[in-house]
């Protein structure tokens, strides 16, 4: 026969019941912050902080130009009958460009070389008889006003043929000027007179011609800078192979020609406190255009060796620039950097890090400083900066230290 239950033995089973299931619940509660503690690290991607040698590095705002121009003008008058060549391309040396009307100058040639002619037998006439006088002298027969006047008479006819050739040469001269040639190879602009118009030497420029391959580069120093560099050489001038030059394009890619220095001027012009200072640049492919405005480098070829960091890897804030680093704890850090010049996708850094410690350049966004992470050693592309992500073998053997 059952036991009978009474109504308050019920209600103390319910009570308890209800105290065994809210221990339950709090001790679940208990235990959630637990598992979350026990999460793993966050995986992140690291590189060793390496050194490379830099030299002391400057840029300049630069304009090129060309080492040759010149402008193709008319040295005499005449129309216009013919133009050999395509504007906008290059020309070689001593090639025919313009061509004036030479009919008129080959007949002033003409009338020269008869005049030459006249001049010479005048001269031969006037000699025999200079000698006819001088004989007829000797006997008597004629005065000595006579035998002046003869003598007078040659030498007017000797300064005539004189004349004459000079004649002559200027007409050979102006039928040479009738054809324009490049007097050098080069590149050649537009054509401000066309075929059939009257030009002469007040027509101004025909066209302009400029050389291409090679190409001045002109910059300025300032006069503090040039202060400097005099007294750390002793008052040289010149690069003597201390500097490496080379060009930004204004699409900001690197010239691939490197250029030596050529010239500086001999005073600071007075109204800028800059020095204009000169390089050359060779140009075979035709990509540097005078007129442009460029980014010289200079480097110096005295190197030392600084640490080198992708620029991915460089944060900012109201401080100044940072990177992340992982120490020996695996443990991120905030380290203040001071930059200096950039070499294609890297940094140099010029105080702040070490070359061999470890800096994050992939996970930055999962991570806060003295937060533990597990870092996963990578290298980058020489040439892009790219992370290459490392082999399973690799990443097998990090995980095993």
């Amino acid at each position: 026969m059952k036991p009978i239950t009474s109504p308050p033995r019920q209600r103390q089973l319910l009570l308890i019941s209800f105290l065994i299931a809210s221990l339950f619940a709090l001790t679940g509660c208990d235990q959630q912050p637990q598992q979350q503690g026990q999460m793993p690290a966050p995986a992140v991607s690291v590189i060793d902080v390496t050194r490379q040698p830099v030299g002391d590095y400057q840029e300049f705002v630069a304009r090129t130009e060309a080492v040759k121009t010149v402008d193709l003008r008319a040295r005499v008058e005449g129309f216009l009958t013919k133009r050999d060549f395509i504007e906008g391309q290059n020309v070689k040396n001593g090639q025919l460009l313009f061509e004036i009307d030479p009919k008129p100058y080959e007949a002033a040639l003409k009338k020269a070389e008869a005049n030459l002619t006249s001049a010479k037998a005048e001269r031969t006439k006037a000699v025999k008889d200079l000698q006819r006088s001088k004989d007829l002298f000797q006997k008597g027969h004629i005065s000595q006003a006579n035998l002046d006047t003869q003598t007078s008479n040659q030498a007017r006819a000797e300064a005539a043929v004189q004349a004459a050739e000079a004649g002559l040469e200027t007409a050979k001269l102006n039928l040479g000027y009738t054809h324009i040639y490049a007097p050098f190879a080069g590149q050649i602009g537009r054509a401000t007179q066309s075929v059939g118009n009257l030009v002469g030497p007040s027509s101004g420029s025909l066209a302009t011609l400029t050389t291409v391959d090679p190409m001045y580069v002109t910059f300025q120093v300032d006069e503090r800078m040039l202060v400097d560099y005099l007294q750390d050489t002793g008052g040289e001038r010149t690069n003597n192979g201390n500097f490496d030059m080379r060009l930004r394009l204004p699409n900001g890619s690197e010239y691939d020609q490197p250029g030596v220095f050529n010239f500086a001027d001999t005073q600071v012009d007075q109204t800028t406190g800059t020095l204009t200072l000169r390089a050359q640049f060779p140009n075979p492919h035709g990509i540097i255009i005078p007129g442009m405005y460029v980014t010289l480098i200079a480097e110096s070829r005295n190197k030392q060796d600084r640490p080198v960091v992708p620029q991915s890897a460089i944060q900012e804030n109201q401080s100044g620039r940072f990177v992340l680093v992982v120490n020996s704890d695996n443990e991120v850090e905030t380290r203040q950097v001071e930059m200096g010049r950039r070499m294609g996708p890297f940094w140099v850094v010029n105080s702040g890090l070490k070359a061999g410690e470890q800096i994050i350049v992939e996970g930055l966004q999962k991570v806060r400083p003295g937060v533990k992470v597990q870092p996963n050693r990578v290298t980058l592309d020489p040439e892009s900066g790219a992370i290459i992500m490392p082999t399973q073998t690799d990443t097998q053997a990090q995980q095993g230290k």
